[in-house]
């Protein structure tokens, strides 16, 4: 028997592994099928096998490496399945599949598909937002503070200058201050005379 072709004809479940016993075959084709479960690992032991498809099945995991022991391989296809992992070493006869072998597994990686399986994105940069908060935090008290203090200042001066220009307005200003001061002290006096009417009363 030289070769088996099993494509287009709905077969489901596992690959069977007693398949790898057939040493002398020299093409297999499972293509186009509903074959679940890893690509059994005795097909390493097809030796004389020149051509491989099981594309277009739902075969998952990684393909094994001791597949590039097939040294008459020139045909090999595990395109669009779901395999994932790297692809075997691109030595001997591996090395002569392109992509087109591979394509339709997202997860595959490495030569000859764009997917770097050695690519590792670097953690993304947490600011130090606690550092960062706390010298902001710092930086708007001071400027609130240096702020304030500058606009009493300036508001004292203006008062100043004012008062010092105005005689009106100077005299007017020390009228009001002495009336505070006289209620004040009259309010200060009144509550210190009810207070001691009230505890006599007791």
């Amino acid at each position: 028997m030289s070769g088996i072709d099993l494509s287009c004809n709905r077969l489901t479940g596992q690959i069977p592994l007693e398949m790898g016993n057939l040493s002398e075959i020299h093409s297999l084709n499972l293509s186009y099928n509903n074959l679940v479960g890893v690509i059994p690992l005795s097909f390493s032991q097809l030796k004389q096998i020149e051509s491989l498809d099981l594309s277009y099945n739902n075969l998952s995991g990684r393909i094994p490496i001791q597949l590039v022991e097939l040294n008459f391989l020139e045909v090999f296809s595990v395109a669009h399945n779901n395999l994932s992992g790297s692809i075997p070493e691109p030595k001997a006869q591996f090395g002569t599949f392109d992509e087109s072998s591979y394509e339709g597994n997202p997860l595959l990686c490495g030569p000859p598909l764009q997917n770097n399986c050695f690519k590792t994105e670097s953690p993304p940069t947490v600011p130090t937002t606690t550092d960062n908060e706390g010298e902001g935090s710092f930086m708007d008290t001071y400027v609130f503070c240096v702020s304030f203090l500058v606009s009493y200042v300036i508001v004292l001066l203006g008062i100043f200058v004012v008062l010092y220009i105005n005689p009106y307005w100077r005299q007017a200003w020390f009228s009001f201050i002495e009336s505070c001061i006289t209620t004040s002290r009259y309010s200060i006096v009144g509550n210190f005379l009810e207070l001691c009417i009230f505890r006599r009363c007791a």
